[in-house]
């Protein structure tokens, strides 16, 4: 199931460094997790779903490009986005 926007909505609200922010680096990285845990839920089942796993390797590529981005500019934010999303272990 994607993700809602109820949900987007929450992700949004957690992470915004403003109130008109809507996407910040750590927004936009809050926003692409959800949408890779999503999906790698269905890859559980749907196995041999090859066209949706190149989706999702562009959508971890992107969240890299976006944390190392992050990571040049504001180390503490970087590694309290980390923390937040359980993302690195």
């Amino acid at each position: 199931m994607a993700v809602t926007k109820e949900q987007t909505q929450q992700i949004i609200k957690k992470f915004q460094t403003s109130d008109l922010d809507t996407g910040s680096a750590e927004v936009q990285i809050a926003l692409l997790t959800a949408r890779i845990n999503d999906l790698t839920g269905h890859f559980s089942k749907h196995k041999k779903d090859f066209h949706g796993r190149r989706g999702l390797v562009t959508l971890v590529n992107q969240r890299r490009k976006l944390l190392d981005y992050l990571h040049r500019k504001d180390a503490t934010s970087y590694q309290a986005v980390l923390k937040a999303l359980d993302i690195r272990k």
